[in-house]
């Protein structure tokens, strides 16, 4: 009896050894479930799994930062802290108490002074420099200026100046520009630099083609004295000598008269013998306009062309 209970119980726990090892035999014979497209892509990549916790957790804290900083922006934190850095360093004497003017040679250095010590906010620390040297820029005289600090207190300022070409006379008014017709400074006709005087209407918009105009002839440049710029079309050029020169539309045509001009008046010396006016605005004659009291109709000689003295007094021009 004894036998056959320890021969049922082993067979027993035989039976349930061998349903139990079926049970896992069958589970590792079953294929696993596949990894998602994600799994995949992170197993691929070429980092432990303790690096991409780590990447992860400085991206959360990242985020954290960002959200905490656009929160302090809108509430106005970083104003709030530059304005009062700005103050303690005003308190502590870094604010503009000096200016060092460089580069000026003939503006008057007051408007520069008036605009660096004029700043609503004098702190070294907060001035705003692309600020002030665009007002700067705004000055007649100015071309270009640098701004740079000096701590603890001084504010440099180095100009580059415009050079003045000519006087620009306009509804009686004088004014010194430049090569660019830019309006400089006004000038009065007691104290009239050594320049030539352009007159008319918008004739500060062509002293640069005037410029051009007279390197054609340099031997006749330092003779200007002046020119008038004639219905928005031409020039009219007034000699030293007292004699004016009539010229023709457009740039190459203005061009080939004036070196026309010049070649004459080296062979034939026609500046200097007190005929009034030269009027070369037909490329086909050259007309001379004599004084009053001077025989008219009297032949001038010209290089080449066809050439025509006219001594009848010469009305207003356009």
């Amino acid at each position: 009896m004894a036998e056959a209970r320890i021969r049922r119980g082993g067979t027993a726990r035989l039976s349930q050894t061998a349903s139990m090892g079926g049970r896992k035999g069958g589970a590792r014979g079953r294929p696993s479930k596949r990894r998602s497209w994600i799994g995949r892509m992170v197993h691929a990549l070429p980092v432990s799994e303790d690096m991409l916790q780590r990447m992860a957790s400085w991206a959360i804290v990242g985020i954290a930062v960002a959200v905490v900083g656009g929160i302090a922006v809108l509430m106005g934190v970083p104003a709030m802290a530059g304005q009062k850095a700005a103050e303690v360093a005003a308190n502590a004497g870094f604010e503009v108490q000096k200016v060092e003017v460089r580069g000026v040679e003939r503006m008057d250095e007051l408007p520069v002074y008036n605009i660096a010590l004029g700043q609503v906010d004098r702190s070294m620390l907060s001035l705003d420099l692309p600020r002030v040297r665009s007002e700067m820029l705004q000055l007649g005289w100015v071309k270009d200026a640098r701004i740079s600090r000096r701590l603890p207190d001084t504010l440099v300022v180095d100009i580059v100046e415009r050079d003045p070409v000519a006087v620009w006379q306009h509804d009686g008014q004088l004014h010194l520009i430049d090569v660019h017709g830019v309006v400089l400074q006004s000038v009065s006709a007691s104290a009239m630099p050594d320049l030539p005087l352009v007159v008319g209407p918008s004739a500060n918009l062509q002293t640069a083609g005037l410029n051009k105009l007279m390197e054609n002839a340099p031997a006749l440049k330092p003779m200007l004295a002046g020119a008038t710029w004639v219905g928005n079309r031409r020039w009219d050029l007034r000699f030293q000598s007292g004699e004016t020169l009539s010229l023709p539309e457009g740039d190459r045509s203005s061009a080939t008269a004036l070196v026309n001009f010049a070649r004459m008046d080296g062979v034939n010396r026609l500046l200097g013998r007190g005929i009034v006016k030269f009027d070369m605005r037909d490329p086909d004659r050259f007309v001379l306009r004599l004084p009053r009291d001077q025989a008219r109709d009297k032949p001038v000689a010209a290089e080449a062309g066809k050439a025509e003295a006219d001594a009848a007094p010469v009305g207003e021009e356009g």
